[in-house]
């Protein structure tokens, strides 16, 4: 902890050239004063609120690193307070201060940037290719274990989201997909056994990093559908929802979804979705 001594030194470094108010003033006299000085004050009165905020911040800021920092070194300590006793040594803290913050900022986005091109590569799991070629194929799996854990659980109950089984159901090792004619709702088992069904903005933010990810050496980023709309899941209590416009080829969107979307897009996604240090891009693209 700063001394009180340590206190009092830079109190004075940082005020000695501030007006002082006489001593003997009674209240009022005192108010007075001080509206005085806040007038008389180069640049008026919110020149002198700022530099009272200003010179309270290098207080706090003083005694931190003080407490803290590379302060704690006496010889270190008497060179700030040295320092931040003349105008021209307070802009030269403060132009340090600035600057070690802009580090910082710098550091921090580099920081994120490596941890986003570490987990754009971590999958949450690696899809099969006979589970793929099954769904591609139209073959519904039917309601299975994962399924049958998902509708038992007491929220989707409360909501009626499977009050009727669905007659279309593709069951994965990762999770499931309802298919209905012409939309497809997906449900993977590790965002609902986090506490709660939907992560859903955290997977739209996803799809729309990955929609724009090259997947190949080519360069080439995958090709939706022409006719294929992606929404977020919370109408159906999924993950994401996927809907084809009328028209629009099942069987070439169900390929898409399944060797495409699933087998390659949905792994690296969901990775993404449950790391809870994952930082998605402000504008949805990759950096």
């Amino acid at each position: 902890m700063a001394s009180d001594l340590d206190t009092v030194r830079v109190l004075r470094a940082l005020f000695n050239d501030m007006p002082r108010a006489p001593q003997g003033l009674s209240g009022l006299e005192l108010m007075a004063w001080i509206k005085s000085s806040m007038t008389d004050f180069e640049g008026g009165e919110m020149a002198y609120m700022i530099e009272h905020i200003t010179r309270n911040s290098m207080l706090d800021i003083v005694l931190h690193m003080r407490e803290s920092g590379h302060l704690q070194d006496d010889a270190a300590f008497d060179e700030t307070v040295a320092l931040i006793s003349t105008e021209e040594g307070r802009r030269t803290f403060r132009d340090r201060c600035i600057n070690a913050q802009k580090t910082v900022d710098v550091t921090e986005r580099l920081l994120k940037r490596a941890r986003r091109s570490t987990q754009a590569e971590q999958t949450l799991f690696v899809a099969d290719p006979q589970e793929i070629e099954r769904f591609v194929s139209g073959q519904a799996s039917g309601p299975g274990p994962l399924f049958a854990e998902y509708a038992a659980r007491e929220d989707v109950r409360e909501i009626g989201v499977f009050d009727q089984t669905p007659t279309q159901v593709h069951e994965f090792a990762w999770g499931f997909v309802v298919e209905h004619p012409g939309a497809w709702n997906v449900y993977v088992a590790e965002v609902w056994r986090q506490g709660t069904v939907g992560y859903f903005d955290r997977f739209l933010n996803a799809w729309k990093l990955e929609a724009a990810r090259p997947l190949d050496d080519a360069g080439s980023a995958p090709a939706v559908p022409a006719g294929l709309l992606v929404d977020d899941g919370i109408g159906s209590f999924s993950s994401l929802c996927f809907e084809l416009e009328a028209g629009a080829s099942v069987p070439q969107v169900r390929r898409w979804l399944g060797e495409t979307f699933i087998g390659r897009m949905l792994p690296r996604m969901a990775a993404k979705v449950l790391d809870d240090t994952y930082d998605f891009p402000a504008n949805g693209q990759a950096s």
